[in-house]
């Protein structure tokens, strides 16, 4: 509009002509007292800068351009295994979209399913959207996939795709989907029958894609899973309309001009996404729990600490993001940690510190991998995956032991030098390795360490691991160095 003036762009140019011809010098009465139309010039072009400047304040983070009336649409894609990793992208993508006023959500839907947690979180965050949603299904919303389309607002569905088949399995030996329990069919049945209800959708369609034992006259019998085709889903009320495109999606939303955002997952919900999937988190727990027990069997803090530590640093990181892990599971497996060093270094013997140390360490890494709405069975399965990897830990630990000192650079972490008489050490004194096979009784309770008589004199002897009451029959099984160890006396009835 500003540059149809043409008589008011002429001053304008020859103004700066003049300054580029008689730079840091006067103009002339002419261009230092310019004329009313130039004023009129200057003053409009600080008004819209002034204006532009108060909008940017009002409103930051908004480009304002010829286009800024025009509606926005956020675009993200759900694709592949629906796992938790999802749930705070799809969040993010809703909330963003509620912040700039968009005019809907579309969620661009292409999945054979994944976990039901994951499903019911993205579920809950679509029925709590504030802005409008829309699943479009291209080409397959299957399992967990159908429940996140059901809890959309709209659904469209390009040619050729399916939607259904939600019943909930679980792996088995060797990677073979097994069948569940009732209880846990009973339970996804109805999360589908209330997420149909609150879209008014048919609720018993939405029930016959998880439970085979629903029987629809015409369209599915009984002991079938339902699956529904595009042209099925429109004939049935569950889809609204059909799409092949964005673009025809939208104009049918009545949104063909509207601005198209296409969100896709950052770099940080990709990692979590890594760091949560089950062969991952796996070898985290097993790497943590692996380079804390050879840690603590070797002297200093070194490699192995480290790299335990920053594993299961991982591992809790990746599951708190997720809403997995909180501070109950983080602070049972700390308390599991500390029962057992305490266990290992103070308590003799194995007994109840040990069995609460392991309890705690079971129920905070299990519960970092269970989430709202997981079934029974994926309960159990999260313990075997924690049992299965405390196991490989103690028994990789057992082996490395053993034969670290055998590889490139593992003498540095074993103490593997002899303490020889040559080199000035002194073994145990005559006097002292006079005691082995002694007999005696304890003068006061061994825990480990106290006093015995043995032979008619007052000794100080340690057991050798077990607590040994006052007034026990004891033998001396070893002498090392001036430390003599002893072991409770077994009696013939005993022995029998």
């Amino acid at each position: 509009m500003l540059l149809r003036d043409d008589s008011m762009m002429k001053q304008f140019v020859r103004f700066i002509d003049a300054l580029r011809a008689n730079p840091g010098r006067s103009l002339g009465a002419r261009v230092a007292r310019p004329s009313a139309g130039m004023r009129r010039l200057r003053l409009l072009v600080s008004l819209s800068i002034m204006t532009l400047g108060l909008l940017a304040l009002l409103h930051p983070g908004r480009t304002f351009s010829a286009e800024s009336d025009k509606p926005v649409v956020f675009l993200a894609p759900v694709e592949g295994m629906i796992d938790l990793g999802l749930a705070p992208f799809v969040q993010r993508v809703l909330d963003e979209a509620a912040a700039a006023g968009a005019a809907a959500v579309i969620l661009e839907i292409n999945t054979f399913g994944g976990r039901v947690d994951a499903a019911v979180l993205i579920r809950d965050a679509l029925l709590n959207a504030k802005v409008k949603t829309v699943a479009f299904i291209n080409k397959r919303a299957i399992s967990a996939g159908a429940l996140i389309s059901l809890a959309a607002e709209r659904i469209a569905m390009a040619d050729g795709g399916t939607i259904g088949a939600a019943t909930p399995v679980q792996m088995g030996q060797g990677g073979a989907p097994e069948a569940v329990s009732e209880k846990t069919v009973s339970y996804v049945r109805k999360e589908f029958r209330a997420t149909a209800e609150a879209r008014k959708r048919p609720p018993l369609i939405a029930e016959a894609m998880v439970d085979a034992d629903v029987e629809i006259k015409g369209l599915v019998e009984k002991g079938k899973l339902l699956t529904l085709t595009t042209d099925e889903a429109l004939k049935h009320k569950v889809a609204d309309f059909r799409g092949n495109s964005i673009e025809s999606v939208l104009k049918q939303l009545d949104l063909g001009t509207a601005e198209v955002r296409r969100l896709a997952p950052n770099w940080a919900e990709e990692f979590v996404r890594f760091l949560t999937n089950p062969i991952v988190s796996s070898l985290l727990m097993t790497v943590g729990m692996l380079g804390i027990i050879i840690e603590i069997r070797t002297p200093g803090f070194g490699i192995p600490g480290g790299l335990g530590i920053a594993s299961l640093a991982l591992f809790f990181w990746g599951h708190w993001l997720v809403q997995l892990a909180g501070w109950e599971e983080l602070l049972l497996f700390a308390s599991g940690l500390v029962f057992l060093i305490l266990e290992i270094f103070v308590i003799p013997g194995f007994g109840i510190a040990g069995v609460l140390g392991i309890a705690a360490l079971l129920a905070g890494l299990s519960l970092s991998l269970v989430g709202g709405g997981a079934t029974w069975e994926f309960v159990l399965m999260a313990v075997g995956r924690v049992v299965f990897s405390l196991l490989f830990a103690v028994v990789a630990s057992l082996l490395l032991l053993r034969y670290l000192p055998r590889l490139p650079g593992g003498r540095r972490l074993i103490l593997d030098t002899g303490l020889t008489a040559g080199a000035g050490y002194a073994s145990a004194p005559e006097e002292d390795r006079s005691w082995l096979g002694k007999s005696g009784t304890t003068l006061t309770a061994l825990r480990p360490a106290g006093i015995a008589d043995i032979d008619g004199q007052r000794v100080d002897v340690v057991s050798d691991g077990e607590f040994i009451e006052s007034g026990a029959p004891i033998t001396v099984s070893r002498v090392d160095g001036n430390r003599i160890v002893v072991r409770r006396q077994r009696t013939s009835t005993e022995r029998s």
